[in-house]
């Protein structure tokens, strides 16, 4: 199901989602979408998901983006970046999604814990609810440690608290330090 206006930057995270599902690219929805899932509706004018795609084919994805129709921008981090690369895709519309390739300090089995959704009759992977909370204390900040209280407070299955100690350790102290705060509050 294709954007017709702006505001529809999901929409267009449907179709990026259906390519990279052609392509066997596993993706799964993080950000606001992701917290909306798990407690925090709240306004967004992009869409963001994580892939796993190795560095290598990340110019092959962006080729086929933009043969499919798509505005596609390739970003990498420096080193000490702790996201190596950023594909910024966007429509005719000013519609927006951010492919994250890949997050120091991810579980690579993130990807099998996402759960899959349907919107707008199109299946749509989100990441998982302990791999969410853990991103987020790793993110760090105000609104992403709300996001993180919420997605933990808001539950209504049990959460496997350590898998989400293992998830935040990690990221990294802070992460960890950030998680046990919320798990205190």
């Amino acid at each position: 199901m294709s954007a017709t206006g702006p505001g529809q930057s999901v929409l267009l995270l449907l179709d990026v989602a259906a390519l990279l599902g052609e392509k066997g690219i596993d993706y799964a929805a993080i950000g606001a979408l992701a917290a909306s899932v798990y407690g925090t509706v709240r306004a967004t004018v992009d869409a963001d998901a994580i892939v796993s795609v190795p560095r290598a084919k990340l110019g092959d994805l962006e080729k086929s983006l933009r043969k499919s129709g798509f505005k596609a921008d390739l970003r990498r981090g420096d080193p000490e970046d702790p996201i190596p690369a950023l594909l910024a895709i966007s429509d005719r519309h000013g519609n927006r999604v951010d492919l994250i390739a890949g997050l120091r300090g991810l579980d690579p089995e993130a990807f099998g814990r996402a759960i899959t959704l349907t919107l707008s009759g199109s299946p749509l992977r989100i990441i998982g609810r302990e791999d969410f909370i853990s991103m987020k204390c790793f993110a760090g900040g105000p609104q992403d440690l709300a996001d993180a209280d919420e997605a933990y407070r808001s539950a209504n299955a049990p959460i496997d608290i350590d898998l989400v100690r293992r998830l935040a350790r990690r990221f990294g102290r802070p992460a960890a330090d950030a998680l046990e705060r919320v798990l205190c509050a």
